[in-house]
């Protein structure tokens, strides 16, 4: 018995020997030189901040680009919203304008003083509504001798003068508006051109 304990003795007592595949492999002097190993991390970590820069920078442009354009929308949605409610507004100013228009001013001058106060309260009317629409970027196009617009101006007829060059508006029928850089109404105008060469 105390030989089987001896025994077990010994054969516990052996060196356990450590196996290792393949043969081996020397560590270069390159890998193992810590100063070298150094570097190589700084240059790939000025190489990523350089990329991260690189994005940043794309980044703040973008969100720069998408503030700026937002800010414009939203400038131009609250700019021409009211386009339709000022287009059917506009016909209110005609009506201004062709009654004040329809009075000569003989007829003014003989007036009353209750038919002179009801033309001096058309024409303040008239003026106050022409403030509130400009107020909101709604101007009226000055047509009368400008250079013919297609963009700003309907020409409805053309007349036969020397006094204008060709193409200058001559004669207003009706006034158009504009809403920012915008058309709303065009003017209908009638446009001078060159007469016509007698025989």
């Amino acid at each position: 018995m105390n030989e089987e304990k001896d025994m077990g003795v010994e054969n516990s007592a052996e060196p356990i020997a450590l196996r290792t595949e393949g043969p081996e492999q020397p560590i270069s002097q390159e890998e193992s030189d810590p100063l070298k190993l150094a570097l190589q991390a700084v240059d790939a970590l000025k190489e990523e901040n350089a990329q991260l820069k690189d994005k940043l920078l794309r980044t703040l442009a973008e969100m720069e680009n998408l503030r700026k354009r937002s800010e414009r929308e939203k400038a131009e949605a609250t700019l021409y919203a009211a386009s339709n409610f000022a287009r059917d507004l506009l016909s209110v100013a005609d009506n201004f304008s062709r009654a004040l228009s329809a009075v000569t001013p003989e007829q003014r001058a003989a007036a009353d003083g209750m038919s002179s106060n009801l033309l001096a309260g058309i024409e303040v009317t008239e003026r106050e509504l022409i403030n509130v629409l400009e107020r909101h970027g709604i101007r009226r196009i000055d047509a009368m001798g400008q250079k013919f617009d297609p963009h700003m101006h309907q020409a409805m007829f053309e007349v036969p003068t020397a006094d204008h060059p060709a193409g200058t508006v001559v004669q207003v029928m009706q006034n158009g508006y504009a809403i920012g850089t915008r058309c709303l109404r065009p003017a209908l105008v009638g446009v001078a051109k060159a007469p016509a060469n007698e025989p």
